[in-house]
């Protein structure tokens, strides 16, 4: 296959091209600054949003596009950072939709990247693609918009997933920082411990990416999430049991809103999402369990 990737640089996206290119599959990565790379016989980095940079002219006939564009959550959500992670996923998808529409031949599938913050902030209700409800705060106003663009692929014959992922675990993205506080012998849990945490492995998350590649039935919506949610207590006694370390100091929420602002959303709320559709279209997961999953990270 010849894939398109953009935001192939990025924890996922890395992840996501060595799985590729070790199949056998042609990558071509959308970046803004392609002079930083170096080509390889599988991987071609080409000049995309950049005034002047024609993508659509450089790629080869393509069967899928996988957009992971957009800037990181994490840091103090001022209205210019929240700006910047609105816009950044928003222009970015616009902008793979406006390269569907000049590519000569359109690609078969495109997976856009979304997240669980879609359906807003539960402690008592449980998600699947099936449900309808939306949430009304910052994310899930994102991910709305997100989705949206990139649904208007299908205006173009192409078939559109959308890959609503949680909480990622692996040596690089969140965990770390969620783990670090264990590190130093002063981990707990964070807020009351209701919250739900609803996560995946990242080799689940590129499996899951391939899957849907691959299974021309895989449309819309698609909750790329370990089919055991867990609460944030739980999260934090695995951690501790994992990393042999104590599990003693529980952060209050109210200390956590002060010192992060809008952004301790992110780790005091949360919601239950279940991967429905994956489980119907025959997905096995390879990390079903929390404890599984940081066992193989911490190993």
């Amino acid at each position: 296959m010849n894939i398109a990737i953009a935001g192939g640089t990025g924890f996922i996206g890395q992840h996501l091209t060595r799985a590729l290119t070790a199949r056998g599959d042609m990558v071509y990565i959308l970046t803004r600054s392609p002079e930083k790379y170096q080509n390889t016989n599988n991987i071609t980095f080409i000049g995309w949003l950049k005034e002047g940079n024609q993508p659509e002219k450089q790629l080869p006939k393509l069967d899928g596009i996988i957009n992971l564009a957009g800037d990181s959550l994490f840091g103090y959500w001022t209205k210019a950072k929240k700006d910047k992670i609105y816009q950044s996923r928003i222009n970015a998808t616009y902008a793979i939709i406006d390269l569907i529409e000049k590519l000569p031949t359109k690609p078969d599938v495109l997976i856009n990247a979304s997240a669980v913050g879609y359906f807003g902030i539960s402690e008592t209700n449980t998600f699947t693609e099936q449900s309808t409800a939306i949430g009304d705060d910052f994310l899930a106003e994102v991910t709305k918009a997100w989705e949206e663009t990139a649904l208007q692929a299908q205006s173009y014959g192409v078939r559109t997933v959308i890959a609503r992922l949680g909480i990622v675990l692996g040596s690089k993205g969140s965990l770390p920082m969620i783990t670090l506080p264990f590190h130093l012998f002063i981990g707990g849990r964070l807020g009351s411990g209701k919250q739900w945490v609803s996560w995946i492995h990242i080799q689940d998350v590129v499996r899951l990416f391939l899957y849907a590649l691959d299974h021309p039935s895989i449309d819309r919506a698609l909750n790329l999430t370990a089919p055991t949610p867990v609460q944030n207590k739980e999260l934090a006694q695995t951690i501790a049991t994992t990393l042999h370390r104590p599990n003693w100091f529980a952060i209050p929420s109210f200390l956590l809103r002060t010192l992060l602002g809008e952004m301790s959303m992110l780790i005091i709320s949360g919601q239950k999402v279940i991967p429905e559709k994956a489980r119907q279209f025959g997905y096995q997961f390879q990390y079903e369990t929390i404890t599984e999953a940081l066992a193989e990270i911490y190993d």
